[in-house]
């Protein structure tokens, strides 16, 4: 299998609304890849432009390498012809290095490289990280700035200049001066994606700043919403965005923000609320109560009537 050309990533991914699924798990929180490859299909046939297996949303931080890459080439078989698949890679860097040769024995056509695990690091550590990974593969490679993993702007200029597989910069900060500047130092040398939680939240201010695209975890659940929502925000229609920030987000982003880790927690629960079960979340995740649930089905129930 022939991974996609880094600059066809970037034209692919940076052309839509990007999707990040979870990781079905049965109830002995063991990967249950059936159920996974079904809704891959489902999801990729509702319009997305790039899949994010394993990500984030998917429970990396909870998944072993070998899971990770039996997830990620599960969603390589299953995305259509065409769609690119950008796995994860993370821990520490040679954990990250490992990782970014799995991707691409598992078919991906590049790599999301998220925070090393738990030390914090400076520019000089971080810029070193970045290269090990570029070195490891021909895959393209988007940074996740977010966590102990903080890149300024001239630690990406530099690393922009000598790896020609970077490609994307990926924001979980929201720190407006940050991306100022790497924006204003850096232009269009890299895609930029939009990765708070509920990045929807941000979109249309962020678009000033260069983020043409973000990843949308309520795709997993309400993907017509989703991709209508994107469609608006591409448009720069602030009075259907003011709305569905008003009758929906600023809701939602309260129920997600009762507990640590519901950002996750609350996509496999819209997931069951729609009738497409994708299992429990695994430790140290913790699931919405049966009240949280119900507040959950009366957001998505105002949404999916309209």
């Amino acid at each position: 299998m022939v991974a996609m050309p880094p600059d066809e990533v970037v034209k692919r991914l940076g052309s839509g609304l990007l999707a990040f699924p979870v990781t079905h798990l049965d109830d002995e929180l063991a990967f249950d890849e059936a159920a996974y490859r079904d809704n891959i299909g489902w999801l990729t046939a509702q319009g997305c432009a790039g899949m994010f297996p394993a990500g984030g949303t998917g429970e990396f931080f909870s998944l072993t390498p070998n899971e990770v890459e039996r997830v990620v080439r599960a969603a390589v078989e299953e995305a259509p012809t065409g769609m690119p698949v950008i796995a994860p890679a993370g821990h520490g860097t040679a954990s990250a290095v490992d990782m970014a040769r799995s991707a691409a024995r598992a078919g991906a056509d590049g790599i999301l490289l998220l925070p090393p695990y738990l030390t914090e690091a400076g520019q000089s550590g971080l810029e070193q990280h970045v290269r090990a990974v570029c070195r490891a593969t021909d895959l393209a490679v988007i940074v996740y700035n977010r966590a102990n993993a903080v890149y300024t702007d001239m630690t990406l200029a530099r690393l922009a200049g000598d790896c020609p597989t970077l490609v994307g910069f990926k924001d979980g900060i929201g720190d407006i001066e940050q991306m100022a500047r790497v924006h204003a130092r850096l232009g269009d040398r890299l895609l930029y994606v939009g990765g708070l939680p509920t990045a929807e939240m941000f979109a249309m201010p962020y678009q000033a700043l260069g983020l043409t695209t973000y990843s949308s975890a309520i795709y997993n659940f309400l993907p017509g919403f989703a991709l209508e929502f994107y469609d608006a925000v591409q448009r720069r229609d602030a009075d259907y965005v003011h709305a569905a920030m008003n009758s929906f987000f600023l809701p939602y982003g309260d129920l997600r923000s009762r507990r640590p880790g519901y950002a996750v927690s609350i996509i496999k629960a819209g997931m069951r609320v729609i009738g497409r079960p994708a299992g429990p979340v695994r430790p140290p995740l913790t699931d919405l109560t049966r009240d949280e649930l119900e507040d959950l089905a009366a957001l998505i129930e105002k949404v999916s009537s309209r």
